[in-house]
């Protein structure tokens, strides 16, 4: 049986989260409609939003579901950038470096279309953000829109100073959205206690479905919306809402908030595989935070090798495992999380992202472990192929 260790990527719907669903999928009624059959979906509608927003610790108004991540945080960055354009000029957007490209490509759009002005925060060879240099740009400027950051680095696994950061911000009035996509099932979230304006989330991180995730949205912030319509969900998105993938995503909720209560499963897995590795492969450099950093990820770079060669030797194996970001898988570059944390293409190009999930298993472990070594001979005698190097943030 193939070994899944991609978790990051997307992990197995959960079978109680699969039951749900397709149950959930029989009945009929539109959530808006004021007859019985639409009251009742409606009713589904609530309780599986009171279930996420208990899982992310806010309220449920606060909770905005969307179609995933990527919507979530498109709604927060430039919802919030031009909501914040209408009591004045505020073009200014503080992005740490190594952001997941649904924030990078964002901003950008941003820049290039609206006219916004992107400052890059930088991050340290650990791949955490620099509160300095957040500190000194804040001080610098008094046209910034927003500030938006990874919770967890989604490729490295380092957690950032949550709290720290938005407090920071907050001395200055200036609003605060964090992707929480990959911290979601791994960390706990306190919406309510982070003092956060935004925060970003996706179901299929935890065990629902693919098409679903969430926007949580302080009661005291503004967005422009994206999509216009009936204003479904407090005239922030608009569109009929998906009872039956709400009520799958909630079952997962509930099985994320467990899991970041007590990450030891994870860790003790996760723990597995870096020891495993350094003993196999002693050339292998674990990046990411050695100490802050998300329990189920385990992130190395290999010497000599290209990163897409393991990949393929591994899955030939019968292993899944990653060179980074999903998003970005096909794409023949360096990763730019990597690059943002010094390392120089040739280092950046020989990654791999090993994750573990809910079914993972020791013998999942030991199988990457046992294919581990003759893939990475085998990459290293390929050597590294001619490439341009990446242009990332």
């Amino acid at each position: 049986m193939p070994v899944y260790l991609d978790h990051a990527a997307t992990t197995p719907m959960l079978p109680e989260a699969i039951s749900a669903y397709t149950e959930a999928l029989g009945a009929v009624g539109n959530p808006s409609s004021i007859h019985s059959a639409g009251q009742g979906a409606k009713r589904v509608l609530e309780e599986a939003r009171e279930t996420v927003a208990s899982s992310l610790g806010c309220d449920p108004i606060e909770v905005v579901f969307t179609s995933g991540g990527t919507e979530s945080v498109n709604l927060a960055v430039k919802g919030l950038w031009w909501a914040r354009q209408s009591e004045r000029s505020r073009p200014r957007i503080l992005v740490a470096r190594g952001e997941h490209h649904a924030t990078v490509d964002t901003v950008e759009w941003l820049e290039r279309y609206e006219g916004a002005v992107i400052e890059w925060i930088p991050l340290d060879a650990e791949g955490t953000i620099e509160i300095e240099a957040l500190s000194a740009a804040l001080e610098a400027h008094d046209d910034i829109a927003l500030v938006t950051f990874l919770w967890a680095n989604n490729e490295v696994g380092t957690l950032e100073p949550v709290r720290e950061m938005v407090a920071l911000a907050a001395s200055f009035g200036v609003p605060v959205h964090s992707d929480a996509v990959a911290a979601y099932g791994q960390v706990p979230i306190d919406f309510r206690a982070t003092g956060l304006a935004a925060l970003s989330v996706s179901a299929h991180k935890v065990g629902g479905p693919i098409g679903i995730g969430a926007l949580v949205l302080s009661r005291t912030a503004t967005v422009v919306p994206l999509i216009h319509g009936g204003g479904q969900q407090r005239q922030v998105r608009s569109g009929t809402q998906d009872a039956p993938a709400a009520v799958a995503f909630a079952v997962a909720a509930r099985s994320a908030s467990a899991s970041a209560a007590d990450p030891s499963r994870y860790e003790r897995l996760r723990d597995r595989v870096i020891d495993g590795v350094r003993a196999a492969v002693p050339s292998a450099v674990l990046r990411g935070a050695p100490i802050d950093r998300l329990p189920g990820n385990a992130h190395f770079t290999f010497p000599g090798c290209e990163g897409d060669s393991l990949l393929f030797l591994l899955d030939a194996a019968g292993v899944s495992v990653s060179t980074g970001s999903a998003c970005q898988a096909g794409i023949p570059e360096a990763s730019h999380v990597l690059l943002a944390m010094g390392l120089d293409d040739d280092e950046a190009r020989g990654a791999l992202r090993i994750t573990v999930g809910h079914s993972t298993t020791d013998a999942d472990v030991d199988a990457f472990l046992g294919a581990l070594p003759e893939a990475v001979a085998r990459a290293s005698r390929a050597g590294l192929s001619a490439r341009v190097p990446a242009l990332g943030h």
